[in-house]
């Protein structure tokens, strides 16, 4: 390690334990904090967040990145603190044109937004939500506006943050591409509603069998309880605190075995990507996914790809036919495989099937577009949103509840983060097809051997950490750059097929 560099690391170490600390109120928040805390709380998660700030934005480490980014020390460092020194100098950029008042200002507001929201789903009452969700938007535009580059639309400012590299010329060619072909192949599975029985998925199923299942499932593809921990929250998701505390939550429904059976899988996939990154940079700021694309990639892969296919089930379903008998005794694998894969326009993203998901994510990200161009107010959202997905799915959502209020994930200010869903499917079905190339693949699933697969990824992406940007890694594994192409390929054949059209 170089001096300059050593001399760098306390203020790495400070960041981190702050950024620690940030993390587990988060997860407190959304998990098992009482409701009346978060006026307090948040108080104090704009205070740390201040600390946060200065730990990382400040004159040593200016003088430090700047002295280290000069050609003859960088080549000095090795290849993970060269890592550490772009991705460090990329978030120095960025969190020194905030003035620190507005960051705590920020990291406050959205500490409180996430309770806000969750209140006003469960009464849906949009009104009582466009307030704060005003702030964090007048928020996120100031602060992409500080470092928006001249003729860069403010939006590419939003979206670099989650998927750098993607911008909205890229994006909008992305979804394009997806209209074109999956539009016709939604109309015509449509048209052909009831070919599919799934009425057995939504009988009354105990929830504490359902968590045991839901264990077990995290456990059989490979999360390693000795490193994570399990939660309930109203909506999904992996946070982590490094690779040797991964924390992953669920929700569950008495009558919707299906959601919480590959909500676990979903969330398995993220909690896997961070377990697998390497011990020596699991606490620094190269210790996570290289992106939000890639991290989605490895949920999405685990989810649909394995989790929804017929090997996949081969050599469990009996488990889960003994663990509800009554429910599922009568009902064949083929029966089930089938249900879980029935496809028919939805109104939530997170129930939707691979065949119209993308089309959930084209919606947020167009309404994200028009949010960053300045056309539309926090008032005209829910009924632009509605529009949306007349005009897309050819539903129309009865509630706000069940149209903008669904995803926390606005209210917690993650702008630019949607098309990540839509980028994780297209890289996993890439990833997909490249594994079936090199191994075994059907062979590993009904033999129960994940194994093989989860070494295979831990090797080529989870242990790098953002070490390596997410088209480099493609283009490293795989031979080549990203391709959407096999996504396309891979829901016209699978839907072609499940339909028979």
């Amino acid at each position: 390690m170089s001096k300059l560099f050593e001399a760098l690391t306390p203020y790495l170490d400070k960041s981190y334990a702050l950024s620690s600390a940030l993390t587990i109120f988060s997860w407190d928040n959304s998990t098992i904090a009482p409701k009346e805390a978060i006026e307090n709380t948040s108080r104090a998660i704009g205070l740390l967040s201040g600390e946060y700030y200065g730990a990382l934005v400040n004159e040593e480490v200016k003088r430090l990145l700047l002295q280290l980014t000069e050609p003859e020390n960088h080549k000095q460092l090795t290849f993970e603190e060269q890592a550490i020194i772009r991705v460090l100098n990329k978030q120095y950029q960025q969190m020194a044109a905030i003035p620190p008042e507005e960051f705590q200002a920020y990291n406050a507001l959205v500490s409180s937004a996430y309770p806000v929201w969750e209140q006003a789903k469960a009464n849906n009452d949009y009104a009582s939500y466009a307030p704060v969700l005003e702030q964090v938007i007048a928020y996120k535009k100031k602060f992409a506006a500080y470092t928006k580059k001249e003729g860069q639309p403010l939006y590419d400012v939003a979206l670099d943050d989650y998927e750098e590299g993607f911008t909205v010329a890229i994006l909008d060619e992305f979804f394009s591409k997806l209209r074109t072909a999956l539009v016709p192949l939604v109309q015509k599975v449509n048209e052909k509603k009831g070919w599919i029985q799934t009425d057995f998925l939504q009988q009354d199923y105990d929830i504490e069998q359902q968590k045991s299942f839901c264990r077990f499932l995290a456990e059989y593809v490979g999360f390693d309880f000795n490193r994570g921990t399990f939660g309930e929250s109203e909506h999904p998701f992996t946070t982590s605190l490094h690779n040797h505390d991964v924390r992953i939550t669920n929700h569950f429904y008495q009558n919707r075995l299906d959601f919480a059976i590959f909500s676990v899988i979903h969330e398995s996939g993220h909690a896997l990507y961070e377990q697998g990154v390497a011990d020596e940079i699991s606490l620094t700021p190269i210790g996570c996914g290289t992106s939000m694309g890639m991290h989605e990639s490895q949920s999405r892969f685990y989810e649909n790809n394995l989790g929804r296919s017929l090997a996949f089930w081969t050599p469990i379903y009996a488990k889960l036919q003994q663990t509800f008998p009554t429910q599922l005794e009568q009902i064949s694998l083929e029966q089930f495989y089938r249900a879980v894969n029935h496809a028919q326009s939805s109104l939530i993203r997170t129930e939707a099937d691979e065949l119209t998901y993308p089309f959930h994510i084209m919606i947020r990200y167009e309404i994200e577009k028009e949010i960053f161009s300045g056309d539309v107010s926090v008032h005209q959202l829910p009924a632009l949103w509605n529009d949306k997905y007349k005009q897309y799915l050819g539903i129309t959502p009865p509630t706000d509840t069940e149209g903008i209020l669904q995803d926390m994930h606005w209210a917690c200010g993650n702008f630019g983060y949607f098309p990540s869903y839509a980028l994780g499917s297209a890289i996993a079905a890439q990833i997909y097809h490249h594994l079936a190339q090199v191994m075994p693949l059907e062979t590993h699933l009904k033999e129960e051997n994940l194994q093989p697969i989860r070494a295979y990824l831990q090797e080529h992406i989870h242990r790098f950490g953002m070490a390596k940007r997410t088209r480099e890694m493609l283009q490293e594994m795989t031979g080549e750059d990203f391709c959407p192409d096999y996504y396309i390929a891979y829901l016209t054949e699978k839907y072609s097929k499940l339909y028979d059209l």
